[in-house]
C-alpha cells in the first residue's frame, strides 16, 4: 500500500452495513434532499463479489431491453446470495452525537488476502475506509435515534480526502475512531481515523445520506448486529 497517498472515492459495494453510491450534491445541510440514486443498484450488480454456491447473478435487470435503466420493479430479479462485508468487530465506545470507537481484527484467513497480494498480504485501503464507514454510520444513526428517528439507515455517499499512511497486515488490530462533523435530517458527515498500535494507518472524511427503513425484519436484523457490536451478543440487555 503506497504511503501518504490521497484519493477521492465513491464506490459501489453492497454489504450488510452500507450501500455506497455516487456522491449526491448537497448531502450535509446544504439545500436539496439527498436521494439514493437508482444507478447505485446497477453498480452493485456489476461490482459485488458472489458467495460460493450462489445462484446466477443478474445479467439484465429488464427482460424488455438489455441495458435499459433499472427501476424499482426490476431490481435484483435474479440476484444471488451476497457476501456480507462485516468490517467492524466490536464497538468499544458509542457517544452520540460526538464520537465512536471500534475495533477491526485482521486475519490471514480473510478471503481478500488470496489476491491482495499473494506473498505480500495487505488490507486494501477501500476496506479500511469501509470499516470506518460502518462505525461512522452507526454513530450517525445513534445520533438520529436521540431525535426519535429510529428508522434511518446511513448510506455512504462519499469518501473524501482519504489518506493511507501505513500498511495494515494480517494479525493487526485496527483501532477505529469516528467523530461527527455535521448531521441533518437528510444526512451527515464524519471524520474517521484507523490506527494500528497508535500509528495512523488511514483517515478520511465520510459523507452519508439517510434512508428510511420500513421493513420490521430488516430493522430487527440491524438491532441484532448493533447488539453484537456493542456487547458480543445478539440478545438485548
Amino acid at each position: 500500500m503506497p504511503s501518504r497517498s490521497t484519493t477521492r472515492a465513491s464506490t459501489g459495494v453492497a454489504h450488510s452495513g452500507h450501500v455506497s453510491c455516487a456522491c449526491a450534491k448537497n448531502v450535509c445541510g446544504r439545500s436539496g434532499r439527498v436521494g439514493v440514486v437508482l444507478q447505485l443498484v446497477q453498480s452493485i450488480v456489476q461490482d459485488v463479489p458472489w458467495g460460493r454456491g450462489s445462484t446466477q447473478a443478474v445479467v439484465a435487470l429488464s427482460d424488455e431491453s438489455p441495458g435499459r435503466a433499472c427501476t424499482h420493479q426490476r431490481l435484483f430479479v435474479r440476484l444471488g446470495r451476497l457476501v456480507r462485508y462485516i468490517l467492524l468487530d466490536r464497538i468499544t465506545h458509542l457517544q452520540p452525537p460526538e464520537l465512536a470507537r471500534g475495533i477491526k481484527c485482521v486475519s490471514l484467513a480473510d478471503d481478500i488476502f488470496a489476491d491482495h497480494f499473494p506473498g505480500f498480504p495487505v488490507m486494501p485501503g477501500a476496506l479500511l475506509l469501509e470499516s470506518l464507514a460502518q462505525l461512522a454510520g452507526v454513530l450517525l444513526e445513534a445520533t438520529m435515534r436521540q431525535r426519535d428517528r429510529h428508522d434511518l439507515h446511513a448510506l455512504l455517499t462519499m469518501a473524501d480526502r482519504a489518506k493511507f499512511r501505513h500498511a495494515v497486515r494480517p494479525g493487526d488490530r485496527v483501532e477505529l475512531e469516528a467523530r461527527v462533523e455535521r448531521v441533518t435530517e437528510d444526512g451527515g458527515q464524519a471524520q474517521g481515523w484507523a490506527r494500528v498500535d497508535g500509528k495512523l494507518a488511514a483517515e478520511a472524511q465520510l459523507s452519508f445520506a439517510f434512508a428510511a427503513i420500513t421493513n420490521p425484519a430488516v430493522l430487527a436484523k440491524r438491532r441484532e448486529y448493533l447488539n453484537i457490536w456493542l456487547t458480543g451478543s445478539a440478545v438485548e440487555l
